[in-house]
Protein backbone atom coordinates (compact mmCIF):
# COMPACT_ATOMS: atom_id res chain seq x y z
CA UNK A 1 0.00 0.00 0.00
CA UNK A 2 1.50 3.72 -1.02
CA UNK A 3 1.14 6.08 1.77
CA UNK A 4 0.04 9.82 0.72
CA UNK A 5 2.56 12.10 0.40
CA UNK A 6 3.00 15.66 0.04
CA UNK A 7 6.80 16.10 0.19
CA UNK A 8 7.20 17.92 -3.56
CA UNK A 9 4.33 19.78 -3.50
CA UNK A 10 5.96 20.58 0.47
CA UNK A 11 9.45 21.87 -1.00
CA UNK A 12 7.89 24.17 -3.71
CA UNK A 13 5.38 25.51 -1.46
CA UNK A 14 8.27 26.24 0.94
CA UNK A 15 10.37 28.09 -1.78
CA UNK A 16 6.91 29.94 -2.86
CA UNK A 17 6.13 30.94 0.81
CA UNK A 18 9.83 32.24 1.27
CA UNK A 19 9.04 34.36 -1.90
CA UNK A 20 5.65 35.86 -0.21
CA UNK A 21 7.18 36.59 2.71
CA UNK A 22 9.59 38.87 1.11
CA UNK A 23 7.13 40.51 -1.28
CA UNK A 24 5.21 41.45 1.78
CA UNK A 25 8.45 42.82 3.30
CA UNK A 26 8.90 45.00 0.67
CA UNK A 27 5.31 46.15 0.89
CA UNK A 28 5.78 46.87 4.67
CA UNK A 29 8.97 49.04 3.60
CA UNK A 30 6.77 51.11 1.46
CA UNK A 31 4.54 51.58 4.24
CA UNK A 32 7.12 52.37 6.79
CA UNK A 33 8.50 54.74 4.39
CA UNK A 34 6.03 56.38 2.75
CA UNK A 35 3.94 56.82 6.21
CA UNK A 36 1.32 54.47 4.96
CA UNK A 37 -0.36 52.00 7.70
CA UNK A 38 -3.35 50.52 4.95
CA UNK A 39 -4.40 51.03 1.04
CA UNK A 40 -1.62 53.47 -1.34
CA UNK A 41 -1.57 56.72 -0.17
CA UNK A 42 -4.62 57.64 -2.31
CA UNK A 43 -2.57 57.81 -5.61
CA UNK A 44 0.29 59.67 -4.03
CA UNK A 45 3.09 56.48 -3.79
CA UNK A 46 2.78 54.16 -6.76
CA UNK A 47 6.04 52.61 -5.41
CA UNK A 48 3.95 51.39 -2.95
CA UNK A 49 0.85 50.79 -5.28
CA UNK A 50 3.12 48.51 -7.47
CA UNK A 51 4.66 46.68 -4.49
CA UNK A 52 1.02 45.92 -3.38
CA UNK A 53 0.14 44.93 -6.61
CA UNK A 54 3.16 42.27 -6.90
CA UNK A 55 1.82 40.94 -3.22
CA UNK A 56 -1.53 40.86 -4.51
CA UNK A 57 -0.86 38.99 -7.60
CA UNK A 58 0.81 36.60 -6.31
CA UNK A 59 -1.97 35.62 -3.62
CA UNK A 60 -4.49 35.40 -5.86
CA UNK A 61 -3.14 32.89 -8.52
CA UNK A 62 -0.45 30.91 -6.32
CA UNK A 63 -2.80 29.01 -3.82
CA UNK A 64 -5.39 27.51 -6.30
CA UNK A 65 -1.77 26.38 -8.35
CA UNK A 66 -0.71 24.65 -5.34
CA UNK A 67 -4.13 23.42 -4.60
CA UNK A 68 -4.36 21.49 -7.97
CA UNK A 69 -0.65 20.35 -7.55
CA UNK A 70 -0.81 18.99 -4.27
CA UNK A 71 -4.37 16.99 -5.80
CA UNK A 72 -2.38 16.01 -8.44
CA UNK A 73 0.71 14.85 -6.47
CA UNK A 74 -2.12 13.08 -3.91
CA UNK A 75 -3.52 11.56 -6.69
CA UNK A 76 -0.17 9.35 -7.99
CA UNK A 77 0.56 11.67 -10.70
CA UNK A 78 4.24 11.58 -12.15
CA UNK A 79 6.79 12.93 -10.48
CA UNK A 80 8.73 14.10 -13.03
CA UNK A 81 5.18 16.49 -14.05
CA UNK A 82 4.79 17.36 -10.37
CA UNK A 83 8.53 18.65 -10.29
CA UNK A 84 8.34 20.09 -13.60
CA UNK A 85 5.41 21.56 -12.84
CA UNK A 86 6.53 23.03 -9.25
CA UNK A 87 9.49 24.30 -10.60
CA UNK A 88 7.85 26.24 -13.40
CA UNK A 89 5.64 27.49 -10.89
CA UNK A 90 8.27 28.87 -8.82
CA UNK A 91 10.15 30.17 -12.00
CA UNK A 92 6.45 32.05 -13.56
CA UNK A 93 5.69 33.78 -9.78
CA UNK A 94 9.75 34.76 -9.59
CA UNK A 95 9.83 36.14 -13.43
CA UNK A 96 6.39 37.83 -12.87
CA UNK A 97 7.47 39.57 -9.26
CA UNK A 98 10.60 40.97 -11.60
CA UNK A 99 8.72 42.17 -14.17
CA UNK A 100 5.97 43.62 -12.75
CA UNK A 101 8.26 44.59 -9.82
CA UNK A 102 10.07 46.96 -11.93
CA UNK A 103 7.67 48.50 -14.30
CA UNK A 104 3.97 48.82 -14.16
CA UNK A 105 3.76 48.51 -17.80
CA UNK A 106 4.19 45.71 -19.86
CA UNK A 107 7.67 43.17 -19.66
CA UNK A 108 8.84 40.07 -20.61
CA UNK A 109 9.36 38.78 -17.34
CA UNK A 110 5.61 39.64 -16.36
CA UNK A 111 4.51 38.40 -19.43
CA UNK A 112 6.12 35.25 -19.46
CA UNK A 113 5.14 34.79 -15.29
CA UNK A 114 1.36 35.32 -15.91
CA UNK A 115 1.39 32.92 -19.17
CA UNK A 116 3.50 29.94 -17.66
CA UNK A 117 1.12 30.48 -14.56
CA UNK A 118 -1.98 30.20 -15.94
CA UNK A 119 -0.87 27.08 -18.19
CA UNK A 120 0.56 25.58 -15.29
CA UNK A 121 -3.03 26.08 -13.30
CA UNK A 122 -5.28 25.10 -16.64
CA UNK A 123 -2.87 21.85 -17.28
CA UNK A 124 -3.24 20.65 -13.47
CA UNK A 125 -7.05 21.33 -13.91
CA UNK A 126 -7.15 19.24 -16.72
CA UNK A 127 -5.13 17.08 -15.78
CA UNK A 128 -7.23 16.50 -11.96
CA UNK A 129 -10.95 16.32 -13.81
CA UNK A 130 -9.13 13.69 -16.37
CA UNK A 131 -7.95 11.57 -13.35
CA UNK A 132 -11.67 11.03 -12.47
CA UNK A 133 -12.25 9.25 -15.51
Amino acid sequence: MQTASLAITGFYTGILAILYIALSFKVIGQRRNKRVGIGDGGGEHPELAQAIRVHANFIEYVPIALLLLAIYELGGGNVMFVHAFGGLLVTARFLHAIGLGKSIGTSWQRFAGTLSTFIIILVLAIMNIIAIF
